[in-house]
């Protein structure tokens, strides 16, 4: 059975742990011994009974409350499982939220309807974020709605500031969808709620599993991204991984930023030689003649990949970016002097001028390489535009491609 990967985005205590745990349960993907588990937990702890106990590993989580870092559950509805990525929703674990993101093919965001909460900095700095590592589709469940006595009119003004902001950081139309929901309750989770009768739409499940189904759109086209080399016998196989496309045996592809053509005699899965390989399969492959070193593409030959040291970019910092960086991109790294042009005003979603982006901001910038890579944009392959940038040898922020 295929997995579907959900990045669960958030700020804390808007019941990011509480959904998976009630998830669990109504999908009857928990066990009893888990579920009693949580129980004598809630008891210890003189509080009803809290779902999130069952997800969360750690015994410091439980007795603040939060989740400390990234956490997986797998969930079961109809025919499909959802691995449901909890990441952490406060500002201090940003980069363990970075890394846990970047593994979902799409994301659920958590928007408290609670008085106090609602609409947050962290929770349109989680949206930008979505946006940065490719994720495309975003169902928002506005939660809490047990107290707010499940009124539309709370629900409504949710809905209305988060779609402004995700039309204003470049969301396409339709791919937010919004439901409201108490994960306490178990409201809206897998059946509709009997308190929400104003609400017409789906409950939350299925629209992750309408999510889940919809088409990749970009281009899918060869790209191969070479990893290195390894030696079978007499022969040298290039290794690699396929992130778009196919590639059979005895198939010509270009080779850039080499500008060569080269034809892959033989290919390898696990090992095993066969005829052709997909999109997420790691390959091992013979093309006599050509010397591809790590942080080559392969394209088809008819394709018209651009290359250059010059392009623009959204670059999120996590704490200050310099002038000159290391930068990290398919497998290579390069020198770069980043200039900062604008950034991105987190109460509307647009660009502002600036010449410098605030620690934990959101920005454009123009970089220039020290040496000619391929580039696309993450529009057209999230997995070729995205790169990541050191200071010094140490983590200062992401980017994709414009």
């Amino acid at each position: 059975m295929d997995i579907k990967r959900v990045t669960l985005l958030g700020n804390k205590d808007h019941g990011k742990s509480t959904l998976i745990g009630s998830l669990l349960i109504a999908t009857k993907s928990a066990t009893k011994q888990r579920i009693d588990e949580a129980k004598k937990v809630s008891m210890k702890l003189g509080r009803d009974f809290e779902p999130g106990f069952i997800l969360d590993s750690f015994e410091e989580e439980r007795e603040g409350g939060l989740t400390i870092d990234t956490t997986r559950a797998q969930i079961t509805y109809r025919d499909a499982a959802f691995e449901f990525i909890d990441v952490p929703g406060h500002e201090e674990l940003i980069g363990n939220m970075i890394s846990g993101a970047s593994y979902g093919d799409f994301a659920v965001l958590m928007v408290s309807a609670k008085g106090g909460e609602g609409v947050t900095e962290q929770t349109r700095r989680h949206l930008v974020l979505a946006k940065l590592l490719g994720i495309r589709r975003v169902v928002v469940a506005v939660n809490k709605m047990d107290m707010v006595a499940y009124k539309k009119e709370r629900f409504e003004a949710i809905v209305e500031s988060v779609q402004e902001f995700c039309m204003n950081v470049g969301f396409e139309p339709g791919s937010v969808v919004f439901v409201p929901v108490s994960a306490y309750n178990a409201d809206n989770l897998v059946k509709r709620s009997m308190h929400i009768r104003w609400y017409r739409g789906k409950p939350l499940m299925e629209l992750i599993y309408e999510a889940a189904s919809a088409r990749k759109k970009g281009n899918r086209g060869l790209r191969l991204l070479f990893q290195g080399t390894i030696k079978s016998g007499r022969k040298t196989l290039y290794t690699g991984k396929i992130v778009n496309g196919r590639l059979r045996r005895g198939q010509r592809i270009l080779v850039m930023p080499l500008g060569k053509n080269a034809v892959v005699s033989s290919l390898y899965v696990k090992g095993k030689e066969i005829g052709s390989a997909s999109e997420g399969n790691n390959v091992a492959l013979e093309m006599p003649g050509t010397h591809a070193t790590r942080g080559c593409i392969g394209f088809e030959p008819e394709s018209n990949p651009r290359c250059g040291t010059v392009f623009e970019a959204m670059v999120f910092s996590v704490g200050r970016i310099p002038k000159k960086v290391q930068l990290r991109m398919n497998g290579s790294e390069f020198m770069a002097d980043v200039s900062v042009f604008g950034e991105i005003d987190l109460k509307s979603g647009k660009i502002k001028e600036a010449n410098s982006i605030k620690p934990l901001g959101t920005g454009k910038a123009k970089i220039r390489l020290s040496r000619s890579v391929v580039i696309e944009s993450a529009a057209e392959c999230p997995e070729m535009g995205r790169f990541l940038l050191y200071d010094s040898g140490k983590f200062a922020g992401i980017g994709v491609i414009g």
